[in-house]
């Protein structure tokens, strides 16, 4: 009999990949949805606000899943409820019913003042996603000490449909904005980092044992502007096109240099977690 993996956020860019990769590995997958839509073969979605206590913890008694991946980042990055309220929720409900959790945070709870980060670093954000992202993380450890917290990049595909991939040309096309030179990730492949959850979710595994943190990411730093250049380059456009602005002269807040150490991902991990040069070629 298949396991069961229930995948919060299911409608997202990486909860979809991760929904799809998850059926293929032969996986039971349950994946819910609040606004969005989701059609992927072998995936029942069930329509829920997370937020709602109630609902979500009747919908895990009945699934029963073995794992939760929780990828569901809320309606809006500013929206509380959903981005750290809502983990509580989930944490809530698997530990009720004895489920593997896999959090998916993010280096936004890092302010980017002391990198590079290894998984000791404690959350110091600098804007209100980062705040929740930083919120969920603190239920998550009290309600579901077992649990993974993977903090993950810039998620990053190769389809043409993720986030950095349709911005690239619709600046070089004249949109208005730029890209920072100055501001600096760690990318890494929604593949790469599906794959990887996968192995975090599955029971008897070195991975599937880890609790706590586990930072996510491609081996890879770049600017913001320097993986603009690469997906242009890939997508057959000039990277001399991609716009640049200096985060530095403008009057925003942004974690400047969130590089993460996945020294300890790649000794727990099969997966090869690729870097955006690579990906990009």
């Amino acid at each position: 009999m298949a396991s069961t993996m229930l995948i919060t956020g299911v409608s997202g860019y990486l909860g979809s990949r991760l929904a799809t990769r998850a059926v293929r590995a032969g996986w039971s997958v349950v994946g819910t949805v609040h606004g969005g839509e989701c059609s992927i073969d072998g995936v029942r979605v069930e329509r829920i606000d997370l937020v709602d206590r109630a609902a979500a913890v009747a919908l895990l008694e009945r699934v029963r899943p073995d794992a939760v991946v929780h990828t569901a980042t809320g309606r809006d990055r500013g929206d509380w409820a959903a981005v750290a309220d809502a983990t509580g929720t989930v944490a809530v409900a698997s530990a009720a019913v004895g489920a593997r959790l896999v959090h998916v945070s993010s280096d936004a709870v890092l302010s980017g003042r002391q990198p590079p980060y290894d998984e000791s670093a404690l959350p110091d954000p600098v804007y209100r996603y980062g705040a929740g992202k930083a919120a969920a993380e603190t239920v998550v450890k009290a309600v579901a000490p077992d649990a993974a917290i993977v903090r993950v990049p810039l998620i990053v595909g190769t389809d043409g449909d993720s986030k950095y991939e349709r911005m690239t040309p619709a600046l070089i096309a004249g949109q208005p904005g730029a890209l920072f030179v100055d501001a600096y990730r760690s990318p890494i492949h929604v593949a790469d980092l599906s794959d990887a959850l996968l192995e975090l979710a599955t029971a008897g595994t070195p991975a599937g044992e880890h609790a706590g943190v586990l930072n996510v990411a491609g081996p890879d730093t770049v600017s913001f502007h320097r993986l603009g250049e690469l997906i242009a380059r890939r997508q057959g456009l000039d990277p001399a096109l991609v716009p640049a602005a200096r985060a530095g002269e403008l009057d925003v807040v942004i974690p400047r240099d969130n590089r993460l150490d996945s020294t300890l991902a790649r000794k727990l991990l099969t997966t090869r977690l690729r870097g955006a040069p690579e990906f990009l070629a």
